[in-house]
């Protein structure tokens, strides 16, 4: 009898899921961009994952009278938010790393101090985000300042970009690296008045002490990944580009697929500097997109940042005349790595944030564009910060993807002008420019360099102003975005920099119903309020993923 009821419930359960009904979410102000405008809509039918239409409740009513009826309490549905440009791992990574983002000097040395309190002996105390942009003088910070606190654990502190790290001496000593190293090619390695490292080096001088401390496991990656999933599904992002990851990182991903693990949409970049990165581009793309993780493209990254004066300049930097920054590989190797990339029909993700960078990268571009048209590749420019005004059209020629991230203009907006003076800020940041010639651009955050919040980047993107109102009138404010801009930008343009602009970014009948609600209209309120605007709930294929507490 016991054995009957088993295959009896089995019975009813399998049946209840071949008929689930349909569910209609309504009483809601429902945005979404579409090719041509801005749709608006108050109810939604979706079944098995996908959306069957969106409209008026009172068409839907009528035409799905068995459905489940969802009341979503008059808040606003958007579709789900896409970062076109983040660090996963890095962002997973915070919650173990010591978080040094937007503070002084002086907290920066307090927070150091306490950390190295609760480590183990021989443990290495890694931290992210010191930004010396912000501190008076605006200095880069030396080794004696860390040797000072007289901690005995080696230090290493990424800045706020990733573009440079700061250690003290325990750390250079246990990387070997003193006054008679030299940097390798794309690197620079600061050093005091008398020759010695001053505790700083610069893009590709990292990897000489990032070597010298021990490796992440696969199970760490894992786990990182996990956290960061949690954390940008609760700000309403259901899919990110992951901004370059190496082998291992691109193992724990496909260990999570097989384990049904990933709860969004991931479109990895596979950085050039993998082991094994020619094998990888043999073997041929990942997935589908329709599915959770989907790699088909490749990043590199031609520059450094601006902050450490590590974008490549086509002149000298205004506050430092004698540099003009960093390439970080030879033109040469740059061309054969991307060219490599699109033999195997990968598309291409380059970072470029100088105006050097910039123009030798569509110059590349350029090239392959020669020898076979790339409007299928969809390549892409990541960042495209500084920008030479004659270079912008080409974008549109070659039918480029600008892949940038608005909370940078709204951080860098005073250090811009130190770095580049006044006149060379007329291609920065000039997003109304790349969409008025019709380039297509992919918003992101950089996260965790910026954060990972894309209303944060939304109100960005339409204010040209922090978070703090600042500057009142707007920064440049010609190349702001209009809202129904920076949403496309975050939802079917980012769709389409990934080839998935048939499944997800916006709710058209057919794609995946990937949706968030928000305790606002964005569309209704002072723009400069956007960035306070809350996620309540997020939504992936049909299923609740997320809610906020109450």
């Amino acid at each position: 009898m016991r054995l009957a009821q088993i295959l009896a419930a089995t019975l009813l359960t399998a049946t209840s899921i071949t008929t689930q009904a349909v569910t209609l979410i309504h009483n809601f102000s429902g945005y979404q961009t579409t090719d041509k405008t801005l749709l608006q809509f108050n109810a939604m039918a979706f079944d098995q994952g996908r959306v069957l239409e969106t409209g008026p409740m009172a068409e839907l009513d009528k035409k799905y009278p068995d459905a489940e009826r969802l009341d979503a309490q008059g808040r606003t549905l958007l579709p789900g938010l896409i970062d076109a440009h983040g660090h996963m791992l890095g962002l997973g990574q915070l919650n173990g790393a010591l978080d040094l983002r937007d503070q002084p000097l002086g907290a920066v040395l307090a927070a150091i101090k306490q950390r190295a309190e609760g480590l183990e002996p021989g443990q290495w105390l890694l931290g992210w985000g010191w930004n010396q942009v912000i501190w008076p003088g605006k200095q880069f910070p030396t080794r004696a300042q860390l040797d000072a606190l007289e901690v005995d654990h080696p230090i290493w502190l990424r800045r706020v970009d990733g573009h440079a790290g700061w250690a003290n001496s325990k750390a250079l000593r246990l990387a070997g690296i003193d006054r008679h190293t030299q940097a390798p090619e794309g690197g620079e390695i600061l050093r005091d008045s008398e020759g010695e490292p001053s505790g700083v080096l610069i893009d590709n001088a990292m990897g000489l002490l990032q070597r010298a401390i021990p490796p992440t496991t696969l199970t760490q990656e894992k786990k990182s990944l996990q956290n960061a999933f949690s954390t940008v599904l609760a700000l309403g992002l259901t899919s990110v580009h992951d901004a370059g990851i190496n082998e291992q990182t691109l193992k724990a991903y496909r260990e999570l697929a097989q384990e049904n693990a990933i709860p969004l949409r991931i479109y990895p970049m596979l950085s050039v500097d993998s082991h094994n990165y020619a094998q990888w581009l043999a073997a041929g793309p990942i997935g589908t997109p329709e599915a959770r993780l989907y790699m088909r493209s490749i990043k590199l990254s031609a520059d450094g940042a601006l902050g450490s004066r590590g974008a490549a300049l086509l002149e000298p930097y205004h506050d430092r005349p004698r540099e003009k920054g960093l390439l970080l590989y030879p033109e040469s190797k740059m061309l054969a790595l991307l060219e490599l990339a699109t033999e195997h029909n990968f598309q291409v993700n380059v970072h470029a944030i100088g105006d050097r960078a910039n123009h030798i990268v569509l110059n590349h571009l350029e090239t392959l564009n020669k020898k076979e048209s790339q409007k299928g590749h969809r390549h892409r420019v990541e960042h495209a910060q500084v920008i030479g005004v004659e270079d912008i059209p080409r974008f549109a020629r070659l039918n480029l993807i600008a892949s940038m991230q608005p909370t940078h203009a709204t951080s860098d907006k005073n250090m811009a002008g130190d770095r580049l003076g006044e006149k060379r800020l007329i291609g920065a940041y000039a997003w109304q420019t790349l969409l008025e010639q019709g380039t297509p651009i992919a918003a992101g955050s950089d996260f965790p360099v910026e954060p990972a919040n894309p209303l944060f980047g939304l109100h960005a993107a339409v204010t040209r102003r922090d978070r703090q109102g600042n500057p009142s009138a707007g920064w440049r404010t010609e190349e702001a975005m209009t809202l129904e801009q920076a949403l496309r930008a975050f939802t079917l343009d980012a769709a389409y920099a990934s080839h998935q602009e048939k499944v997800i970014g916006n709710l058209e009948a057919g794609k995946f119903a990937d949706f968030i609600l928000l305790d606002r209209d964005i569309f209704q309120i002072d723009p400069q309020e956007i960035w306070k605007a809350q996620v309540l709930e997020t939504w992936v294929e049909g299923e609740q993923v997320y809610r906020k507490p109450l």
